[in-house]
Protein backbone atom coordinates (compact mmCIF):
# COMPACT_ATOMS: atom_id res chain seq x y z
CA UNK A 1 0.00 0.00 0.00
CA UNK A 2 1.52 3.47 -1.00
CA UNK A 3 1.89 6.36 1.64
CA UNK A 4 -0.45 9.14 0.80
CA UNK A 5 1.15 12.53 1.51
CA UNK A 6 0.37 15.91 1.22
CA UNK A 7 2.10 18.73 -0.27
CA UNK A 8 1.48 22.37 -0.73
CA UNK A 9 2.78 25.83 -1.79
CA UNK A 10 1.54 28.99 -2.94
CA UNK A 11 2.36 27.89 -6.66
CA UNK A 12 5.48 26.03 -8.30
CA UNK A 13 8.65 26.13 -5.67
CA UNK A 14 6.65 23.08 -3.83
CA UNK A 15 7.61 21.18 -7.27
CA UNK A 16 11.16 20.61 -6.00
CA UNK A 17 10.18 19.10 -3.08
CA UNK A 18 8.30 16.82 -5.19
CA UNK A 19 11.36 16.16 -7.81
CA UNK A 20 13.31 15.29 -4.91
CA UNK A 21 10.55 13.07 -3.06
CA UNK A 22 9.85 11.28 -6.01
CA UNK A 23 13.80 10.82 -6.87
CA UNK A 24 14.11 8.16 -4.18
CA UNK A 25 10.30 6.84 -3.61
CA UNK A 26 8.13 4.87 -5.46
CA UNK A 27 5.68 4.27 -2.69
CA UNK A 28 4.08 7.35 -2.47
CA UNK A 29 0.85 8.86 -3.48
CA UNK A 30 0.63 13.04 -3.36
CA UNK A 31 -2.11 15.37 -3.53
CA UNK A 32 -0.29 18.89 -4.49
CA UNK A 33 -2.04 22.49 -3.64
CA UNK A 34 -0.91 25.30 -4.96
CA UNK A 35 -2.55 28.46 -3.37
CA UNK A 36 -2.09 30.51 -6.23
CA UNK A 37 -4.65 32.54 -5.96
CA UNK A 38 -2.97 34.51 -3.02
CA UNK A 39 0.72 34.09 -4.80
CA UNK A 40 2.99 35.16 -3.82
CA UNK A 41 2.95 34.62 0.66
CA UNK A 42 6.23 36.48 0.92
CA UNK A 43 5.16 40.08 1.69
CA UNK A 44 2.20 38.90 3.39
CA UNK A 45 1.79 39.83 7.24
CA UNK A 46 2.06 37.00 9.63
CA UNK A 47 -1.37 37.21 10.75
CA UNK A 48 -2.56 36.65 7.73
CA UNK A 49 -0.07 33.72 6.72
CA UNK A 50 -1.53 31.42 9.81
CA UNK A 51 -5.15 32.23 8.48
CA UNK A 52 -3.83 31.06 5.34
CA UNK A 53 -2.17 27.65 7.21
CA UNK A 54 -5.33 27.11 9.06
CA UNK A 55 -7.55 27.21 5.89
CA UNK A 56 -4.81 24.46 3.69
CA UNK A 57 -4.44 22.34 6.63
CA UNK A 58 -8.49 22.18 6.92
CA UNK A 59 -8.57 21.44 3.06
CA UNK A 60 -6.05 18.40 3.93
CA UNK A 61 -7.72 17.66 7.13
CA UNK A 62 -10.48 14.99 5.71
CA UNK A 63 -7.76 13.33 2.88
CA UNK A 64 -6.26 10.73 4.90
CA UNK A 65 -2.78 11.59 4.68
CA UNK A 66 -0.18 9.84 6.36
CA UNK A 67 2.17 12.74 6.18
CA UNK A 68 2.13 16.44 5.42
CA UNK A 69 5.45 17.63 3.27
CA UNK A 70 5.60 21.72 4.14
CA UNK A 71 6.88 22.87 0.74
CA UNK A 72 6.16 26.95 1.61
CA UNK A 73 9.25 28.34 3.89
CA UNK A 74 7.03 31.43 4.41
CA UNK A 75 4.38 29.29 5.99
CA UNK A 76 6.82 27.07 7.48
CA UNK A 77 8.61 30.71 9.16
CA UNK A 78 5.22 31.80 10.58
CA UNK A 79 2.70 28.90 11.17
CA UNK A 80 4.01 25.88 11.46
CA UNK A 81 2.48 25.01 15.08
CA UNK A 82 -0.93 25.85 13.34
CA UNK A 83 -0.52 22.91 10.85
CA UNK A 84 0.84 20.38 13.58
CA UNK A 85 -1.90 21.06 15.84
CA UNK A 86 -4.86 21.26 13.11
CA UNK A 87 -3.73 17.82 11.47
CA UNK A 88 -2.07 15.92 14.11
CA UNK A 89 0.00 13.78 11.10
CA UNK A 90 3.60 14.32 11.28
CA UNK A 91 4.47 17.63 9.38
CA UNK A 92 7.70 17.72 7.37
CA UNK A 93 9.09 20.68 7.33
CA UNK A 94 12.34 22.73 5.50
CA UNK A 95 13.75 25.08 8.61
CA UNK A 96 14.09 22.49 10.82
CA UNK A 97 15.37 19.75 8.77
CA UNK A 98 18.06 21.92 7.24
CA UNK A 99 19.26 23.50 10.22
CA UNK A 100 19.81 19.95 11.87
CA UNK A 101 22.98 19.66 9.17
CA UNK A 102 24.82 23.15 9.02
CA UNK A 103 28.66 22.70 9.83
CA UNK A 104 30.08 25.50 8.54
CA UNK A 105 30.85 28.74 10.44
CA UNK A 106 29.69 31.33 8.12
CA UNK A 107 25.84 30.40 6.58
CA UNK A 108 23.39 33.22 4.25
CA UNK A 109 20.03 32.64 4.21
CA UNK A 110 18.04 33.77 0.73
CA UNK A 111 14.52 33.97 1.76
CA UNK A 112 10.87 35.90 1.73
CA UNK A 113 10.42 38.73 3.57
CA UNK A 114 8.00 37.21 5.70
CA UNK A 115 10.85 34.06 6.31
CA UNK A 116 13.56 36.50 7.51
CA UNK A 117 11.46 38.73 9.34
CA UNK A 118 10.56 35.97 11.81
CA UNK A 119 13.77 35.12 12.07
CA UNK A 120 13.18 30.92 12.05
CA UNK A 121 16.01 30.33 10.07
CA UNK A 122 18.50 32.27 12.87
CA UNK A 123 16.93 31.31 15.78
CA UNK A 124 17.29 27.29 14.31
CA UNK A 125 20.57 27.06 13.18
CA UNK A 126 21.62 29.07 15.80
CA UNK A 127 19.79 26.53 18.33
CA UNK A 128 21.27 23.67 16.91
CA UNK A 129 25.23 25.48 16.82
CA UNK A 130 25.74 28.51 18.61
CA UNK A 131 29.26 29.32 17.02
CA UNK A 132 27.31 29.35 13.56
CA UNK A 133 27.25 33.07 12.57
CA UNK A 134 23.58 33.54 10.14
CA UNK A 135 23.95 36.24 7.87
CA UNK A 136 19.99 36.96 6.42
CA UNK A 137 18.96 38.73 3.16
CA UNK A 138 15.29 38.77 1.43
CA UNK A 139 14.61 38.63 -1.78
CA UNK A 140 11.21 39.77 -2.43
CA UNK A 141 10.89 39.81 -6.01
CA UNK A 142 12.05 36.45 -6.58
CA UNK A 143 8.71 34.16 -6.19
CA UNK A 144 7.06 36.41 -8.45
CA UNK A 145 9.68 36.54 -11.17
CA UNK A 146 9.97 32.70 -10.90
CA UNK A 147 6.33 32.31 -11.27
CA UNK A 148 6.12 34.05 -14.49
CA UNK A 149 5.72 32.27 -18.17
CA UNK A 150 8.21 32.78 -19.56
CA UNK A 151 10.86 33.34 -16.76
CA UNK A 152 12.88 36.88 -17.81
CA UNK A 153 15.78 35.32 -17.79
CA UNK A 154 17.92 39.23 -17.61
CA UNK A 155 15.65 39.63 -14.79
CA UNK A 156 16.70 37.21 -12.44
CA UNK A 157 20.05 37.70 -13.43
CA UNK A 158 19.75 40.99 -11.85
CA UNK A 159 17.71 40.39 -9.05
CA UNK A 160 20.66 37.76 -8.02
CA UNK A 161 23.24 40.19 -8.37
CA UNK A 162 21.11 42.94 -6.21
CA UNK A 163 20.06 40.04 -3.27
CA UNK A 164 23.45 38.21 -3.43
CA UNK A 165 25.58 40.98 -2.97
CA UNK A 166 25.30 41.48 0.69
CA UNK A 167 25.65 37.82 1.17
CA UNK A 168 29.40 37.49 -0.50
CA UNK A 169 30.59 40.59 1.53
CA UNK A 170 30.09 38.61 4.43
CA UNK A 171 32.62 36.08 3.28
CA UNK A 172 30.04 33.14 3.71
CA UNK A 173 30.67 29.47 3.30
CA UNK A 174 27.56 28.10 2.60
CA UNK A 175 23.95 29.72 1.14
CA UNK A 176 20.57 28.09 1.84
CA UNK A 177 17.73 28.62 -0.67
CA UNK A 178 15.40 29.36 1.87
CA UNK A 179 12.38 29.63 -0.13
CA UNK A 180 11.43 26.72 -2.37
CA UNK A 181 11.02 28.35 -5.79
CA UNK A 182 14.52 29.41 -5.15
CA UNK A 183 16.16 26.07 -6.57
CA UNK A 184 14.36 26.04 -9.62
CA UNK A 185 16.81 28.88 -10.53
CA UNK A 186 19.83 27.31 -9.44
CA UNK A 187 21.84 27.76 -12.83
CA UNK A 188 21.55 31.18 -12.40
CA UNK A 189 22.63 31.50 -8.54
CA UNK A 190 25.63 28.69 -9.24
CA UNK A 191 27.44 31.21 -11.71
CA UNK A 192 27.17 34.10 -9.56
CA UNK A 193 28.32 32.39 -6.59
CA UNK A 194 31.96 31.37 -6.15
CA UNK A 195 32.68 27.73 -6.66
CA UNK A 196 34.10 26.76 -2.94
CA UNK A 197 30.64 28.72 -1.37
CA UNK A 198 28.16 25.79 -0.94
CA UNK A 199 24.47 26.14 -1.99
CA UNK A 200 21.90 24.20 0.08
CA UNK A 201 18.40 23.21 -0.87
CA UNK A 202 16.91 22.51 2.00
CA UNK A 203 14.32 19.80 0.03
CA UNK A 204 16.93 17.44 0.26
CA UNK A 205 17.01 17.36 4.53
CA UNK A 206 13.20 17.14 4.76
CA UNK A 207 13.17 14.18 2.34
CA UNK A 208 16.31 12.31 4.15
CA UNK A 209 13.80 13.22 7.83
CA UNK A 210 11.19 11.82 5.64
CA UNK A 211 12.73 8.39 4.57
CA UNK A 212 14.12 8.12 8.23
CA UNK A 213 10.63 8.14 9.38
CA UNK A 214 8.98 6.25 6.72
CA UNK A 215 11.30 3.55 6.34
CA UNK A 216 10.77 2.03 2.85
CA UNK A 217 13.13 -1.32 2.12
CA UNK A 218 14.86 -0.09 -0.31
CA UNK A 219 15.48 3.51 -1.82
CA UNK A 220 16.17 3.22 -4.95
CA UNK A 221 17.20 6.51 -7.26
CA UNK A 222 14.86 7.11 -10.09
CA UNK A 223 16.24 8.83 -12.52
CA UNK A 224 12.76 9.40 -14.71
CA UNK A 225 10.02 10.77 -12.91
CA UNK A 226 6.91 8.71 -12.60
CA UNK A 227 3.58 11.59 -11.74
CA UNK A 228 1.33 8.83 -12.47
CA UNK A 229 -0.02 8.76 -8.55
CA UNK A 230 0.65 13.00 -8.22
CA UNK A 231 -2.69 14.74 -7.90
CA UNK A 232 -2.70 18.53 -8.83
CA UNK A 233 -4.76 21.30 -6.90
CA UNK A 234 -5.32 24.75 -7.38
CA UNK A 235 -6.68 27.96 -5.69
CA UNK A 236 -7.60 29.76 -9.47
CA UNK A 237 -6.03 30.08 -12.99
CA UNK A 238 -6.02 26.10 -13.53
CA UNK A 239 -5.10 26.60 -17.11
CA UNK A 240 -2.02 29.14 -16.32
CA UNK A 241 -0.85 26.35 -13.46
CA UNK A 242 -1.04 23.82 -15.92
CA UNK A 243 1.21 25.24 -18.45
CA UNK A 244 3.89 25.88 -15.11
CA UNK A 245 3.30 22.12 -14.42
CA UNK A 246 4.12 20.94 -18.28
CA UNK A 247 7.11 23.73 -18.22
CA UNK A 248 8.48 22.62 -14.94
CA UNK A 249 8.35 18.82 -14.66
CA UNK A 250 7.84 17.72 -18.65
CA UNK A 251 3.85 16.55 -17.90
CA UNK A 252 0.71 16.81 -18.71
CA UNK A 253 -1.93 16.51 -16.00
CA UNK A 254 -5.41 17.30 -14.86
CA UNK A 255 -5.50 20.62 -12.41
CA UNK A 256 -8.85 20.41 -10.17
CA UNK A 257 -9.91 23.93 -8.85
CA UNK A 258 -10.31 24.14 -5.05
CA UNK A 259 -11.47 26.88 -3.05
CA UNK A 260 -10.10 26.91 0.20
CA UNK A 261 -11.90 29.46 1.94
CA UNK A 262 -15.59 27.44 1.09
CA UNK A 263 -13.58 24.41 2.18
CA UNK A 264 -12.27 25.89 5.46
Amino acid sequence: MKLKLGIFDSGIGGFTILKSLLEHRSDVQVLYLADNKRNPYGGKKDEEIKEIAYEISNWFKDKDLDALLIACNTTNACALNILQKNLKIPCFDLINSVSENITVDKVGILATTATIRSLSYKDCIEANNKNITVFQQACPEFVSEIEKVPVNPERINSLSEIYLKPLLNEKIQAIILGCSHYPLIYKTLRRKIPEEIIIIDPANSLINKFNNSFVQSQLNFHKDFCFKDIEFFATAEIDQFSLKVTNWLGINKKISLVNLQTDA
